[in-house]
Formats: C-alpha cells, sequence, structure tokens
C-alpha cells in the first residue's frame, strides 16, 4: 500500500502548506536545500510540526515523490472506453505535460538524478512502478492481442522517454536558447507520428 496518512480536516492545510514549502525549496536548491529548520520556515511552522506529519526530510521527500508519481499516474488514466488505443495515448501524453508543468519540482525529484542524500522508501519505489505499469497497459492497447510484456514496455518507454524528454528540454538551459513557447503542440505532433509508427509496425510484424 502506498504511503497515507489518515485524512483530518484540521491537519490537510498544514500538511500542504509543508509540501508546498517543501516543492519550492526544492525546485531552487535540490535536497540540499531541503532541512527541516528551513522547510518550517518558508511553511510557518515549528520543526516540531514538520516530525509530527512527515518524520523528518526523508518522509517530505517519499510524500512529493509519491505524490509526484501517483500524479503521473492520473493522468495517464484516460477514459479508455470511449477512446480509441491511438486517442486514449495521446489523451495520456498531452495530460502529462500538462501536469509537468504543474508539478515542476515534482517531476525534478522523481525523474532527477539523487544527490546520495535521498533514497526512495519501498513505498515510494512502488508508486513509480504502479506508474509505468499504467503507462504499460495504456500503450499496450496500440499493440495487436498477442504482445507480450517485453513488447508492452518497449513500447510504453518508446512514448514516455519521447514525451518526458521534452519536458527536460523545456525544464532545461536549453529553453533559453530556442524558442520553446509552443513546445506542448511541438511534442504532441512528435508522439502522434511515434504512436502512428508504433501502430504501423505492429500491423506489419
Amino acid at each position: 500500500m502506498l504511503w497515507q496518512v489518515k485524512y483530518n480536516p484540521r491537519m490537510s492545510d498544514t500538511k500542504s502548506n509543508i509540501l508546498a514549502a517543501a516543492s519550492a525549496l526544492f525546485l531552487a536548491g535540490g535536497t540540499g536545500a531541503l532541512s527541516v529548520r528551513a522547510i518550517a520556515r518558508k511553511a510557518g511552522v515549528s520543526t516540531i510540526g514538520i516530525y509530527s506529519y512527515f518524520q523528518g526530510k526523508q518522509g517530505i521527500l517519499d510524500a512529493l515523490y509519491i505524490e509526484g508519481f501517483q500524479s503521473v499516474s492520473r493522468a495517464l488514466d484516460v477514459d479508455t472506453d470511449n477512446f480509441s488505443p491511438r486517442q486514449a495515448v495521446l489523451a495520456a501524453s498531452r495530460n502529462y505535460l500538462d501536469n509537468a508543468e504543474r508539478l515542476e519540482a515534482h517531476y525534478s525529484l522523481i525523474f532527477g538524478k539523487l544527490d546520495g542524500s535521498y533514497e526512495p522508501s519501498p513505498e515510494a519505489q512502488a508508486a513509480g512502478i504502479e506508474a509505468f505499469s499504467g503507462l504499460t497497459e495504456l500503450v499496450g492497447r496500440l499493440l495487436p492481442p498477442g504482445a507480450d510484456k517485453s513488447q508492452k514496455q518497449d513500447a510504453a518507454i518508446r512514448v514516455w522517454s519521447l514525451i518526458h524528454g521534452f519536458v527536460s528540454l523545456r525544464n532545461h538551459a536549453v529553453a533559453q536558447l530556442v524558442d520553446m513557447s509552443d513546445w506542448k503542440e511541438r511534442t504532441m505532433k512528435t508522439a502522434e507520428m511515434l504512436v502512428d509508427d508504433i501502430i504501423e509496425a505492429s500491423a506489419v510484424s
């Protein structure tokens, strides 16, 4: 089961403030910027409050990591009953891009190179596995019914690499060298070509 905290209406805003503060600090300075004292100061809570809700820095990073991958899973959860496989993958890709723009710090954490001060817990790692499993299932619908797991995973990696590659470029210094104002539309056009290639290749194999 993924990491959870029992819901309490009085606790909800404080927890959200702590995670928002940690997210902003991480985006500005990576894991090194996430001292319990700095998070508490930015969130307007006591350091005791940090330990009460998250058991310290590790707990906060786990919460952000899980929250990030759960948001990916939600982005990929599209209506496959009313969409064709092609439409479903493209709709999920669009959701992923919107999500990456909204949760830049989370994506930097879950897809960035960790500096050794944080090791995702088994629960956090499970959230990543769940997200990739969802993508594999979604993209696998592009393939013939007889496609095996490795074929589905290969197709999923191709789609994920493409859409996240654009996200990484957009968030990287290259954005200062190239006009990235229409980056989402560029991504979607390229994603359409990739999806069509996957469908065509599977039809003739």
